[in-house]
Parts: structure tokens; sequence; C-alpha cells
């Protein structure tokens, strides 16, 4: 059994920062890919950022939606299975239930989702 727990969503103010934290623990053998994903209400799921594993380079790429780019920051501690995503000069667009995501072996794993609300 594989969990994701995410934690520090909550209530900013337009320009804000909050940092969101995804942990997996359980029957994890490895790690692949890691995202975030949100979806507002009314619309779709979409992503927000993804982080690849590095591999034996260690190094990860990482891969943006447009409307976050420079904005936002998505980064991984491998050895706390553990995903982060830093999210600056939040806008009220940004407003939804903020989901982590992750790849391990065939399957896909997701969290239970964080609310994140952008006061204008």
């Amino acid at each position: 059994q594989v969990q994701l727990v995410e934690s520090g969503g909550g209530l900013v103010q337009a320009g804000g920062s909050l940092k969101l934290s995804c942990a997996a623990s359980g029957s994890i053998s490895s790690i692949n890919a890691m995202g975030w994903y949100r979806q507002a209400p009314g619309k779709q799921r979409e992503l927000v950022a993804a982080i690849t594993s590095g591999g034996r380079t260690n190094y990860a790429r990482t891969n943006y939606a447009d409307s976050v780019k420079g904005r936002f920051t998505i980064s991984r501690d491998n050895a706390k299975n553990t995903v982060y995503l830093q999210m600056n000069s939040l806008k009220s667009e940004d407003t939804a239930v903020y989901y982590c995501q992750i790849d391990s072996g065939p399957r896909t794993y997701w969290g239970q989702g964080t609310q994140v609300t952008v006061s204008s």
C-alpha cells in the first residue's frame, strides 16, 4: 500500500507564497516522475509541474504549465520520497485543489488533494 500525504495548502492573499509538500510512504520500490496537478471548480484537472527522477546523472528535468512558469518551482528530495511545490506571486486564478502524483514502476499514485485559495 502506498500513501501520499500532502500539506501546505491554505488561504493566502494575491501576491503571496505557499509551499506544498507531498510525502510518499509504504511499499515503494522506486519513484520515477513526480508532479503536481490542480483542479479548479468546474474545470478539468491540469498539470502544474512535473520533475523526473534524474536517473544515474542525478539531473532531474522539470516541466511547467505556461501559466505558472517563473512563479512556481518544483523540487524533490529522493531520500525522503517527497516532492515540493514552491508557489510565489500567487494569483486568484491559482485557486484550486492541488494534487500530487507519483509514478512508481508501472503504477501511478495520487494524493488526496490540498486546497489553495488565493484572495484578491
